[in-house]
Formats: C-alpha cells, structure tokens, sequence
C-alpha cells in the first residue's frame, strides 16, 4: 500500500497484486505515524521500535525512497536497531530505489560490525539486485581493502559482474582505488 502527505511515502508489502485503485489511501495521521517509525530506525532507537514490532509492524516497512527500517538503522550505524529488525523479519536483501542492499549501503559507510551482522543474519555476499551491484563491487569503488578482504573471505566472487558486465577489479581500477587493485589482482591469481 502506499500512501502520501508531505514528503512521507511508505510502501507496504502486500500479498498479492493489487491494482492502484485496490490501495487505501493512507491519511495524514497515519503517515505521520510512519514517518516517525522511519526517524526511530534511522535514529536507531530500539527501544521504542520493538514494542511497535511487537505489535506486528512490518518490519520490511519502506519509505518512498525504498529504504526499509533495516537500511536506515544500519546504514545510520544502529547495531541494535538493526538486529531487532532482523529478529522481526527484516529482509537483508530488499533493495532500495538505487538498487542497494543494506549491505551495500553498509559497505559504502565502512561499517565492519555491521557489516559482519548482516552476513550472519543471511545477507547474500554475491546478491545482485537487478540493476545493481554486488557488494564486492562496493567495496572495491571505495577502496576499502578491509571489507573486500571480510567479503572474499565469507565467499564473494571476484569474477561477478554487474549488469553492465564491470567487474570489482574493473570498477576499482577506474576510481582509482589502488589498494583494492592490488588486493583483487592479487586475488584472481589464486
């Protein structure tokens, strides 16, 4: 379901498909409501958000951007948040509208510890949405030689490519990341 009123959109997952004209309107109230659940995951406050989750939350919840309550607390930093969100259901593979995994917008901030909850909690470390990247690929743009290493090690594929048939290696040879060159060239000698 969606609905709007100022900036706030959310989606809700459904079962099924239903057309357009089958989706309530959602009123101001509520997507005030929303918005404030958007704000405790981005804020990551676990503490209000579990009863609220408790109470049945969809804990796969997206605002209009297509992040989910998992994005927001984890790529905010929000270790507990994001594991109570975890518990609850939180999907580790939804995308958002830039075709990010959690993990990927984790990566992206160098997040480790976070980094290592989503992998524990089944997050795929060749997952690819369609018109994204997988997280090696991440990893290598910005150079960041500590998480390529985490990823090789939990089994990513350095020969994946995206959609556009760049490799890690291709990609962190054009943004010069020097350090994930040599770390990947290394890598695909093996």
């Amino acid at each position: 379901m969606t609905g709007s009123a100022g900036r706030c959109t959310i989606q809700v997952p459904f079962t099924g498909e239903p057309s357009m004209a089958e989706q309530p309107h959602l009123d101001d109230e509520t997507l005030a409501f929303a918005e404030r659940v958007f704000d405790l995951a981005r804020h990551g406050n676990a503490d209000e958000l579990a009863p609220l989750l408790q109470a049945g939350l969809p804990a796969n919840l997206r605002n209009s951007n297509g992040d989910s309550l998992l994005m927001l607390a984890a790529y905010n930093g929000h270790l507990e948040a994001a594991r109570l969100i975890l518990q609850h259901g939180g999907d580790p593979e939804l995308a958002n509208q830039r075709c990010q995994t959690p993990l990927a917008g984790v990566i992206f901030k160098g997040d480790t510890a976070m980094i290592d909850l989503l992998l524990e909690q089944g997050a795929d470390v060749n997952g690819c949405p369609e018109g994204g990247k997988p997280p090696l690929m991440y990893a290598a743009m910005f150079d960041r030689s500590d998480i390529l290493q985490r990823l090789l090690q939990a089994g990513a594929d350095p020969t994946a490519t995206d959609g556009e048939g760049n490799t890690a290696l291709k990609l962190a040879m054009a943004m010069g990341a020097t350090d994930a060159v040599a770390l990947l060239k290394g890598q695909l000698k093996h």
